[in-house]
């Protein structure tokens, strides 16, 4: 049976740990969706088109992974897809506090099951949040994202980035 599983986020901007965790994932499964969260709360620095043209050219190396967007409940979206499991990545204790309620969440809507994967250390404090913050007041997030991203960065930000 081919099973396909699903890592959602909002990967504004994807860093070096997220295609740490999508590559990891993409060895595990027959398929892997990359679903980028289009949430109307949130105020992204890059829109979910810019967001998922940087997964497409992130990925493009690796086998049976799509890139995606999805707005509403990750459940429904999964149901929609027909995957088999949903991919997180976990840097610390309270990413698992987290991510653990919403696992649980998950199954007990639609009976899809939540896989954890811990993330490298030598990516366990890196996030979107804190490249976007190194970035916005002038420093160097060289190795944190690929070079593209960091040139989007830059072009986003202005010449401090």
């Amino acid at each position: 049976m081919a099973a396909t599983a699903l890592c959602p986020g909002t990967f504004d901007p994807v860093t070096n740990g997220h295609l740490d965790i999508i590559e990891r994932a993409s060895r595990h499964f027959d398929g892997l969706i990359v679903a980028v969260l289009e949430n109307p709360a949130k105020r992204p620095l890059f829109s979910v088109e810019e967001r998922m043209a940087m997964l497409k050219e992130a990925t493009s190396s690796l086998d049976g992974v799509e890139v995606a967007s999805f707005t509403g409940l990750l459940v429904d979206y999964a149901r929609a897809r027909g995957v088999a499991a949903i991919v997180k990545g976990l840097r610390a204790v309270s990413d698992f506090d987290y991510e653990q309620q919403m696992a649980q969440m998950n199954h007990h809507l639609t009976g899809v099951d939540t896989f954890f994967l811990a993330t490298s250390p030598n990516w366990s404090y890196l996030s979107s949040s804190l490249v976007r913050e190194v970035a916005r007041f002038g420093g160097d997030v060289v190795g944190l994202v690929p070079a593209f991203v960091r040139d989007r960065l830059a072009e986003r930000l202005g010449e401090k980035a």
